[in-house]
């Protein structure tokens, strides 16, 4: 396998969904969950040469993980299928049109068994981007110690390294995650986080600008801070910039975040400008909450101006 233009990794869920309480019963609709997976096929849907990594379960559910990345254009070469361990599940239930809630089966998964042995061969081909988050180091002492590692080798190769916060309060505590993300950032070139996740990579209650100013010091380039309905900001050792988000009605905001770091990655690939990077950034995570599922809504990159000056029911004739 010849280098890609990014490769992440981490546990790849079987989600369940359903439309209603889980407790009332009712049909489920399954489906391919996972931040990591989800930032690789918003790459592959663009065009560019992405790879995911990890463990899978060596049954049928794992199978179901491999072909739908497959099918999405993503590379699976250096998967590691797992036959003494069960794939993560997650069910994901629409409470009331604007509540979803989230349940995890992932202890003892084959996902959560991760080790840098699983990564080694996946590095050793090569990569322009990593990308990381801050979910995978949460499974397991393996997985954190793999994370870290493949970080650190992929700063040492001069491959851009993105970090997404992306915190999972179920998974551990803001203290651990604290202790852990900081260290990480020194490795990354882009760090990601939404307003309530930045001080995971600063001091406990810090200012934004406290946080950011101690990024930039430590040698990262960007710091992306997501806004929801409000856009984003980007900060660099020019100065701040904001990039409003794009009117669109949302029917399903899981994804949205991770739509939004691979429009940014997608723009840093194709050379753009910051404030492209952040247009294409804020595109995609307006495909991801106008449409349902964490990924079914990306675009292709014939696609990408859709949404210019859209107007409620549209109909493309």
């Amino acid at each position: 396998m010849t280098a890609v233009d990014l490769l992440t990794f981490g546990e790849a869920l079987v989600s369940l969904r359903s439309a209603g309480p889980l407790a009332t019963g009712g049909a489920l609709t399954m489906h391919l969950a996972g931040a990591e997976a989800n930032v690789a096929i918003g790459l592959a849907r663009l065009g560019h040469r992405a790879a995911w990594a990890g463990r899978v379960s060596d049954d049928e559910l794992g199978g179901y993980v491999l072909r739908q990345l497959r099918a999405e254009g993503v590379a699976v070469d250096h998967v590691t299928r797992d036959p003494q361990r069960p794939a993560g599940l997650m069910f994901l239930e629409r409470r009331t049109a604007d509540l979803t809630r989230v349940r995890y089966h992932r202890a003892g998964s084959a996902g959560s068994a991760l080790d840098v042995e699983d990564l080694r061969p996946a590095l050793a081909a090569g990569t322009r981007m990593l990308h990381l988050t801050g979910i995978t180091p949460a499974l397991s002492d393996s997985a954190h110690e793999a994370t870290r590692w493949a970080a650190e080798m992929a700063s040492r190769s001069e491959a851009l390294v993105c970090l997404d916060v992306n915190y999972r309060a179920k998974l551990w505590s803001r203290e651990d995650a604290r202790a852990v993300l900081t260290r990480l950032a020194g490795y990354a070139s882009v760090v990601v986080a939404s307003a309530d996740e930045l001080d995971l990579v600063g001091e406990p209650g810090a200012a934004e600008q406290t946080v950011v100013a101690g990024l930039l010091a430590r040698g990262v380039t960007t710091v992306l801070v997501k806004l929801g309905g409000e856009g984003a900001r980007a900060y660099t050792g020019d100065g701040v910039r904001h990039a409003p988000a794009l009117p669109v009605t949302a029917v399903d905001t899981v994804g949205a975040g991770d739509a939004f770091t691979a429009g940014y990655l997608s723009g840093h690939l194709d050379g753009l400008d910051l404030a492209g990077r952040l247009r294409r950034a804020v595109t995609l995570g307006a495909f991801a909450v106008a449409g349902h599922g964490d990924w079914e809504a990306l675009p292709r990159r014939d696609e990408l101006s859709l949404l210019d000056d859209l107007q409620p029911g549209s109909t493309l004739r």
